[in-house]
């Protein structure tokens, strides 16, 4: 959960999106809020990523307010006294929160004369989009940043610090991460793939979307996910394909918000690249072979027109590494939404079967227009059950569009031999015999 934390009246911190019209909250009653709901609907580990934007005093104050209200649900020294090689696993972090943000260390900066803070420079372009919302073209100016010592004793695992390339980012300490924009982000993708891989398996990394998206829009998150990003942060608030990936990536294990990456992204000797993958070591390529038999109880979209019956369309896409992206689509049924029948079989082949989202799309087939949204259902390929199946939609906001299903029967081969069940499709995935 990111927190945009501003200097409030009274000496009380705010959270409000800056310099913009929107409401102030106080920092007090979010914290509040976090603290009743954290673990409502998981156990697992919570973050706040602080946005910082307060003085020291008041930042003061805002490490006040987490440890009193938060109390043991805060973490605020490491598990271990030794050196720690590697981040916690969530199950070891279960119903505790985590602070994200900067730290007062040694090479960061040195204590004020007066002990209170802690002052260093950051060149992040999250950083410089907030601080230059009032500098004439943008200028890149480094921007100095003061940090109180009680907030920074708050961070443990999730200490900021910039990106300063591969090589620097290695000698670095695990729980030493980074933010990248999303052009940043893709940029490294494409030219380092298989360098951003093995970093990502030591380090987490935070994606943000571009701060030129004026109207909110999102990026596609899978770009990150091939390259093992574990924090892809989008904006919740716009629904569309990018919202519907993300809820169908972490729709195994309960929705508790976190799952287990493949392990080629995993090693820190991993020769996975994202942008290079035709098979080879550790995967095998797969058939996925969907039929779409029909669908019940579609609804009208023109609701208007009494009339107004949907011919549907199904479309099925693939979201994985680029190789494997791909999408087909049946032939469309005029004037039935109660039970079309289609009967219509499409085919796709899988090189990285462990990274693909399965996208069934359900539309209004339009003569003249651009055909409507009538629902949809994402789901990791290797949560795919084979065999008849019915897949229940999902509203553009992702809630329930019940009674509304489609009526489909999934087939998995593996040169051309049928994978039956998910233990088998997961020994596929570690490249074990079945």
């Amino acid at each position: 959960v990111e927190l945009d934390c501003w200097d409030g009246d009274k000496g009380e911190p705010v959270i409000y999106h800056g310099h913009t019209l929107t409401s102030k909250v106080p920092f007090k009653e979010v914290i509040e809020t976090i603290s009743q709901y954290a673990f409502k609907a998981s156990p697992y580990p919570l973050i706040l990523s602080l946005e910082n934007h307060c003085s020291v005093e008041q930042q003061a104050v805002m490490a006040k307010y987490l440890c009193t209200i938060l109390g043991k649900k805060l973490l605020s020294t490491p598990l271990s006294d030794l050196l720690l090689e590697e981040l916690p696993s969530p199950e070891e972090l279960k119903g505790r929160i985590l602070v994200k943000g900067k730290k007062v260390t040694p090479h960061l900066g040195q204590l004020g004369k007066n002990g209170s803070c802690a002052s260093f420079s950051s060149s992040t372009e999250e950083d410089q989009a907030s601080s230059n919302k009032n500098t004439p073209r943008g200028d890149p100016t480094r921007v100095s940043s003061k940090v109180s010592p009680e907030l920074s004793a708050l961070v443990v695992y999730c200490r900021s610090v910039p990106f300063r390339g591969f090589e620097n980012a290695c000698k670095l300490p695990p729980e030493e991460m980074s933010s990248f924009s999303e052009c940043e982000a893709v940029k490294l993708i494409k030219d380092s793939g298989k360098l951003f891989v093995r970093h990502n398996s030591r380090q987490l990394s935070r994606i943000y979307p571009s701060g030129q998206r004026l109207q909110s829009s999102n990026y596609d998150p899978q770009e990150m996910w091939n390259c093992g990003c574990q924090m892809v942060a989008l904006n919740f608030q716009t629904p569309g394909v990018q919202m519907d990936l993300n809820q169908g990536r972490f729709l195994p294990n309960g929705r508790c918000g976190y799952v287990l990456k493949p392990s080629f992204l995993c090693s820190s000797t991993s020769n996975f690249n994202p942008e290079n993958t035709g098979g080879g070591p550790g995967h095998t390529p797969t058939q996925l072979t969907i039929r779409i038999i029909s669908a019940q109880q579609l609804p009208k979209i023109n609701t208007e027109k009494a009339s107004s019956i949907v011919d549907p369309q199904v479309w099925v896409e693939i979201h994985g590494v680029a190789i494997d992206i791909a999408k087909n689509k049946t032939h469309r049924i005029d004037n039935n939404g109660f039970n079309p029948r289609w009967d219509c079989t499409l085919s796709f082949q899988l090189q990285v079967p462990e990274l693909a989202l399965v996208r069934f799309v359900v539309e209004d087939h339009d003569h003249t227009a651009k055909n409507d949204f009538v629902g949809q259902f994402t789901v990791p390929f290797t949560s795919l059950r084979t065999g008849y199946r019915h897949v229940h939609l999902l509203k553009a906001d992702g809630s329930s569009l019940s009674p509304a299903t489609l009526f489909i029967h999934v087939k998995v081969s593996r040169r051309g031999v049928p994978v039956k069940s998910v233990s088998e499709r997961i020994a596929m995935a570690k490249g074990k015999k079945v």
